[in-house]
């Protein structure tokens, strides 16, 4: 993903604002893991790492490591190591490509993972490195968060898509994600090919699990919502403000900025406090919380 390599962009505040996994999901993949009785906990890595959010979760295996195109993503996950002291030598971050994985052998991996990063794979030639890279019953585990939701006001829905999703080039940032990538994640993985598609008869399982609650009822038997976040209104500005896209739409809209209103995530922002204002009847202050959740779906598959 091209933004996140460009010099203005901000990995520490992207680091600081954007939401957690939370430890139900670190857990449904351990337990998927180590459904085979030989499973190991060697070693596993973390493609598209950006800044180790993830990696250093991976806290059951002796060695981990993360892989991101980033040197500044790379550069800010080293750095909170440094800070949290984590200085074991159990975690270790590399520069380079998800899609070229020449640093590990063969059959060297018993999980690799991805955080919502791995929409912007190319999957014909990342299933044929998971098949190299991974023991006999390695797993992998992928998962991405599609538009956000507050939790409270589904009646928000429709602003929120229209912001995130909308045509209009001057009022939403939907115009200018990069594609093919945001739509796989809003479609939560169902355009992924499956491992054997690609490399036939590399992969013994191959699942899409959903935690997406009563919001996409047309996906296969959803689970419960299990991310979510209580935060104020101000971190929530700042979380819109981490969107790569905007770094986009800024280009196209290079004015934006000078609106009296505030840019197009200020706007947004403070349309959906008034229409929170309207349906309560009292007005939202930047320091008072909000609980936001984000629908999650994860492919799951095992190295035969």
């Amino acid at each position: 993903m091209a933004t996140f390599s460009n010099y203005s962009f901000d990995s520490a505040i992207y680091a600081t604002f954007r939401p957690t996994y939370p430890r139900s999901l670190y857990d449904f993949i351990f337990h998927y893991h180590e459904r085979n009785e030989d499973a190991r906990w060697d070693r596993a890595v973390d493609l598209g790492c950006g800044t180790g959010q993830a990696t250093v979760e991976l806290t059951p295996f002796k060695r981990v490591i993360g892989v991101d195109p980033s040197s500044q993503m790379i550069q800010v996950a080293q750095e909170t190591l440094e800070k949290k002291s984590i200085l074991t030598g159990q975690y270790v971050y590399v520069h380079g490509s998800a899609e070229r994985l020449s640093f590990l052998d063969d059959g060297s991996v018993d999980l690799v993972v991805s955080a919502q990063a791995s929409h912007w794979f190319d999957w014909n030639k990342i299933w044929p490195e998971l098949a190299r890279v991974l023991r006999k019953n390695g797993s992998a585990a992928f998962w991405g968060y599609s538009k956000f939701r507050i939790t409270r006001y589904p009646s928000l829905t429709q602003k929120i898509d229209a912001y995130v999703s909308g045509i209009d080039p001057l009022n939403s940032v939907g115009p200018y994600w990069e594609q093919p990538g945001r739509s796989i994640l809003d479609n939560h993985f169902v355009d992924v090919p499956e491992g054997n598609e690609v490399v036939p008869g590399a992969f013994s399982e191959f699942e899409r699990v959903f935690f997406t609650g009563d919001h996409y009822p047309s996906l296969p038997s959803p689970h419960s919502v299990i991310m979510r976040k209580q935060m104020t209104w101000n971190d929530l500005l700042s979380y819109l403000k981490t969107w790569s896209v905007l770094h986009t739409f800024r280009q196209h809209n290079p004015t934006d900025a000078e609106n009296p209103r505030g840019d197009v995530a200020v706007r947004f922002w403070k349309d959906l406090m008034e229409d929170i204002k309207q349906e309560d009847g009292r007005a939202m202050e930047g320091h008072d919380e909000v609980d936001i959740e984000w629908p999650l779906a994860i492919i799951l598959a095992k190295r035969v």
